[in-house]
């Protein structure tokens, strides 16, 4: 997996960012006025086909000067499809799963969720600096992250396959590419994965992947399209999300395989939250479970083409690695 994977992305380069933004976040930060007169709290809205509306008692839990302003300030790095995506190109309009997720806190909590686009590797220092409340950009949840914010996790995916359409090899399993060609793109997590898998096939008393790498995963899906190769391993959620969209979901499948639910190698996404903001994060995991347990998170994932990578249960810091 390259580095603008939600499974790799730097904490060492966000850090060195934080000391340039430390001075211009404080004057951000003093623009939320303590006197300012209350927004009133939305009725709601329709996300993902569904209406979420507000619950009271988590407004009222919200710190005073979010309540005040009625916005919760978010920061994401565009484009990273399917979870943060521009309506059109050159607009400034977002979509995807992580601005509908927002959207969907905000109608819960009875504010709105600003998003504005950031550079992944400045996103958790300004958050530390104070010049947004939370970050919703694909973040992978890490121990070493968790030093400096705290996560609300809302999915987990790794790696998945992408097949022509029919599945005509009858992949469904990485087992099953033993003794097929397999395309990957080079240098990535993916390929890491394939590599690892050969002693398998051997344990198998199978023939090993022909890996083919590509310099580019497009390249592996010409690939797969002329039939050169059985499958592209990729991202889970970028293998739902081409398989939903290409040719209007003509082009491709995306395998599920039950024994690894969201990918391979998974691991959890979740909302960055100031450690300076401990009743925040307390508020949105509560507005997060409620949306797990009425089936909005997996709406919305599914509106996506990625609805095994929600998670049934809203943690924090759950991350291990």
């Amino acid at each position: 997996m390259h580095a603008r994977t939600p499974f790799a992305r730097s904490l060492t380069a966000a850090l060195t960012a934080l000391t340039a933004l430390t001075a211009s976040a404080a004057l951000s930060a003093c623009g939320r006025s303590e006197t300012a007169t209350p927004a009133p709290a939305p009725s709601g809205a329709d996300v993902a086909g569904v209406r979420v509306q507000p619950d009271q008692a988590l407004h009222d839990a919200l710190p005073e000067a979010i309540k005040k302003s009625g916005t919760v300030r978010v920061a994401t790095d565009v484009p990273y499809a399917p979870f943060e995506m521009f309506v059109k190109e050159g607009q400034s309009e977002l979509t995807g799963l992580d601005y509908d997720l927002g959207q969907a806190l905000g109608a819960k909590l009875g504010v709105k969720f600003a998003f504005t686009p950031q550079k992944f590797d400045g996103i958790i220092p300004a958050i530390q600096a104070g010049k947004y409340d939370v970050a919703i950009s694909a973040i992978t949840d890490t121990k070493e992250r968790q030093q400096v914010v705290d996560f609300v996790d809302y999915s987990r995916s790794g790696s998945g396959l992408l097949v022509a359409d029919g599945n005509p090899a009858r992949i469904t399993t990485l087992d099953d590419l033993c003794g097929h060609p397999a395309g990957v793109q080079a240098a990535t997590h993916q390929a890491d994965l394939l590599k690892a898998h050969q002693s398998r096939c051997a344990e198998l008393g199978r023939q090993p992947i022909d890996i083919q790498t590509f310099p580019k995963d497009s390249d592996a899906q010409l690939a797969l399209r002329a039939g050169k190769v059985v499958a592209d391993v990729l991202t889970k959620p970028a293998a739902g999300w081409t398989a939903k969209t290409a040719e209007n979901g003509a082009a491709f499948d995306s395998v599920e395989d039950p024994a690894a639910q969201g990918g391979y190698k998974a691991s959890f996404n979740g909302i960055a939250v100031s450690k300076k903001q401990p009743e925040l994060t307390d508020v949105i995991h509560k507005a997060l479970q409620q949306l797990v347990a009425d089936g909005t998170l997996t709406k919305i994932c599914d509106k996506y083409g990625v609805a095994s990578i929600a998670v049934t249960e809203a943690t924090k810091n759950a991350g291990a690695q």
